[in-house]
């Protein structure tokens, strides 16, 4: 999207990257990226949630799923700007066939060195490209690695607002904020990646989608590179007392 023209603040592009907690400073943040370039919020197409994040979900209680709550909300209201600062058709700018997602598949395509191997639709609603976990590591590193100012912006725009990125109870945002450099993003069904401006890079997919072993297998590998880490441990309770800890093998 950046590459195509997108023109937004730091602020606005972390939350285009995320997968955010649906706060009220993430709501807020996307209901203005829209109105002030004249978007309506019904052009809207991804799906109706409620909060990512635990502490968001327990506070928006039983109120109505909404799409600006949805994880992905920040995520379309940058496709639907890329589509007017385009003069991109709006209403169907979620159809694979559409500039906007041809554009994007050319850029995963070009920084993962894979060819897409197969087309779907995610959750929220956008096309989902299939490519390889190697793939998904390689194109992270190229992107942290590179010089290409888009892709430096969108690296700056994340490690400069990682609370907008996840949330403020989430791991990826505190371990960005606790480690200088640290590039992370989470993704659906047990998908992470971690990255440093060196090109070390980790892609996790869990298998059956749990985020149980993430945390404690990055803590391991950040071990081994002498990166000290916050506490992020994932313990195992009978009843109110500690008796276990997922540990990696690896």
């Amino acid at each position: 999207m950046v590459k195509a023209g997108l023109e937004v603040s730091d602020e606005e592009l972390a939350i285009i990257c995320a997968s955010h907690s649906g706060s009220q400073r993430h709501i807020d943040l996307v209901i203005n990226m829209l109105a002030k370039r004249n978007i309506p919020l019904e052009l809207l197409k991804n799906a109706s949630d409620k909060p990512l994040g635990e502490k968001e979900k327990i506070a928006w209680g039983d109120k109505t799923a909404s799409q600006l709550a949805q994880n992905c909300s920040g995520k379309h209201a940058g496709m639907l700007i890329t589509c007017k600062q385009n003069g991109w058709d709006y209403t169907s700018y979620l159809e694979l066939n559409h500039p906007l997602q041809i554009a994007i598949k050319n850029e995963i395509e070009l920084l993962s060195g894979e060819r897409v191997s197969k087309e779907t639709f995610d959750g929220c609603g956008a096309p989902l490209f299939a490519f390889s976990l190697y793939g998904l590591a390689r194109a992270i590193s190229n992107l942290v690695t590179s010089d290409v100012k888009e892709h430096k912006q969108i690296v700056t725009a994340c490690t400069r607002y990682p609370e907008l990125v996840a949330g403020e109870a989430r791991s990826t945002t505190r371990m960005m904020k606790a480690i200088p450099g640290l590039f992370m993003k989470e993704g659906a069904e047990g998908v992470e990646v971690c990255a440093f401006a060196d090109g070390r890079v980790i892609a996790i997919k869990v298998i059956d989608g749990s985020w149980r072993p993430v945390a404690p297998i990055i803590m391991e590998i950040f071990k081994r590179w002498n990166i000290q880490t916050p506490d992020e441990s994932m313990k195992i309770y009978g009843g109110s007392s500690v008796i276990g800890e997922v540990l990696p093998n690896i």
